[in-house]
């Protein structure tokens, strides 16, 4: 029996595939690591999407979703802290979360854009933040060719099919379709990004928020571009120079964007830390949601 055709109150917790019909989120391709206390941390060689649904209770909810991306370069999900640790964090203020489990690149060699004699690929390498302006088009890809990762366009597509979903089923789960945003993180950000920059008018998330993941193609900002919200370290090299860039963008363009840069230490974040600035990005997101009216 598929989940969706009972009463959502009565499970507020549970796993689909991108049709809507009830699934395992760990497939047969899929290898995880787990947390001491047996829950998943890391999802690895995912070729089939799935997500996970968590429901707030009644009497919290808000009506507001989140699409959560997870990290992992594009070769494994931060599942635990990114997916899981989150989705407690926001079911508590009474936002509805949806772990998506995009497909992954699988470990085999990219293919190479064509260039005038065979030019190798060159690897962005920017000392930090400043560098932003040696960045085109706010694309920040590792790959410099002009070669996009082959698995960028697929998780994009999954990512819009779970907006999609989402939608389709929001007044069964408790939400208002007018209130479903993505949040990604590292790689997940670039994915929530690019699947933005595809989106149709139906399938435009109503708001796009990304913890340290930049852009991995070029930005032309949409007419109908979301609300965005960026936190990053500043001494992230070569995201937090495409976070800056990714956020002048979308500026330049007229849409609304708000930047968190945290000058207290190298690389990405955890779900919370009390004893450094980042620590309060969570904080600053959910207050960004409530002044923007989506909560």
């Amino acid at each position: 029996m598929s989940l969706l055709a009972l009463d959502p109150l009565s499970a507020r917790v549970f796993t689909l595939d991108l049709n809507g019909n009830e699934a395992p989120l760990i497939n047969d391709s899929d290898q995880v690591t787990y947390d001491s206390d047996g829950t998943i941390q890391r999802i690895s060689g995912t070729t089939e999407a799935a997500v996970k649904v968590f429901l707030p209770d009644a009497e919290k909810n808000t009506g507001a979703a989140v699409i959560i991306c997870s990290g992992g370069a594009l070769m494994f999900h931060s599942w635990g802290n990114d997916v899981e640790k989150m989705a407690a964090w926001l079911n508590e203020r009474g936002v509805a979360v949806i772990g998506l489990k995009y497909r992954l690149r699988q470990m085999q060699p990219r293919p190479a854009a064509p260039a005038p004699g065979n030019t190798p690929a060159m690897r962005l390498q920017l000392p930090d933040i400043t560098g932003f302006d040696q960045l085109k088009n706010a694309n920040a890809s590792p790959d410099q060719s002009g070669a996009q990762d082959p698995s960028l366009a697929p998780a994009a597509e999954d990512a819009i099919r779970t907006i999609r979903l989402v939608r389709a089923h929001a007044a069964e789960w408790g939400i208002d379709p007018n209130r479903v945003g993505y949040l990604g993180y590292s790689a997940g950000g670039g994915v929530a990004i690019e699947a933005t920059l595809r989106a149709d008018a139906a399938s435009m998330p109503s708001f796009l928020a990304s913890c340290y993941g930049p852009s991995l193609t070029d930005v032309s900002v949409p007419d109908n571009a979301p609300n965005l919200f960026i936190a990053v370290r500043a001494q992230h090299n070569n995201v937090a120079a495409g976070m800056l860039a990714l956020f002048l963008e979308w500026k330049k363009s007229g849409a609304n964007a708000e930047m968190y840069i945290y000058d207290d230490g190298q690389g990405p974040f955890g779900p919370g830390d009390d004893h450094s600035t980042s620590g309060a990005w969570r904080e600053h997101f959910y207050r960004w949601l409530v002044s923007n009216g989506w909560i």
